[in-house]
């Protein structure tokens, strides 16, 4: 689309236009088969402009997981609401993910498959992202078992190690509920819910699952080296 056919507008505003369009195609292509030319062309701008903007296609791809990345996080932490009970927080804060990565599902595969994929810089800024919601869930967990009880028995390591493991499973879910027809964010909350609030719920109040006591198995001895096979005979008179 030629540079003439361009309107004139803000900056900003065209800026967020063109990343608009990118997040698209990222989102649906990804980052090697994304082509600027189709993004200069959704976006309504020439691909030299989008090149004056955003410089290069690497940037480009940053700008965008910067300012999707910032919109998923400030979204959940926006979602959860002061006041609630323990499990009311959990579900308001997942109701906003599944809401949020519902809403804008080419913003979530691009942060979620292609910007790990693609490289070690597209992927360490989603990794910043990711590290800010398990630490603002590890606060909630905390928080929660500080409500639960006066003396909360549960380690800093084992409140963080639940954090990543609920963060890592509501990850997969808006895989799953993104490729299932007919899953609603509503749904998608409510079944991880119900998948950790069961257990969270008992370690809340101080009723942990416990392995069961069990003598350490005796240790399994390295299997004996197999000797080389003995080579076939050679047949006589073969020349």
């Amino acid at each position: 689309m030629g540079a003439g056919k361009t309107k004139r507008m803000p900056r900003a505003v065209r800026e967020q236009q063109m990343l608009d369009a990118a997040v698209s195609v990222f989102g649906r292509r990804g980052y090697m088969a994304a082509s600027m030319d189709e993004i200069a062309e959704l976006a309504g701008v020439s691909k030299p402009l989008v090149y004056l903007y955003l410089n290069s296609k690497d940037d480009l791809f940053s700008a965008c997981i910067g300012r999707e990345a910032r919109a998923l996080t400030e979204a959940v932490r926006a979602g959860v609401r002061p006041g609630l009970s323990a499990d009311g927080q959990l579900w308001s804060g997942l109701r906003a993910f599944f809401s949020h990565t519902a809403r804008h599902p080419d913003a979530w595969r691009m942060l979620h498959l292609h910007a790990r994929t693609h490289g070690e810089r597209f992927a360490a800024e989603v990794a910043a992202m990711r590290a800010e919601i398990v630490a603002f869930v590890t606060q909630l967990i905390a928080a929660a078992a500080r409500d639960a009880h006066r003396d909360p028995h549960l380690p800093e390591g084992e409140v963080a190690g639940l954090a990543e493991a609920l963060v890592g499973a509501a990850e997969s879910l808006a895989d799953w509920a993104g490729a299932t027809e007919g899953v609603t964010a509503k749904q998608a909350a409510a079944t991880l819910m119900n998948f950790a609030w069961a257990g969270l719920g008992d370690l809340m109040t101080g009723r942990p699952w416990t392995p069961p006591e069990e003598p350490e198995p005796e240790p399994v001895p390295d299997p004996a080296p197999r000797a080389a096979p003995s080579p076939a005979p050679v047949a006589q008179g073969a020349g």
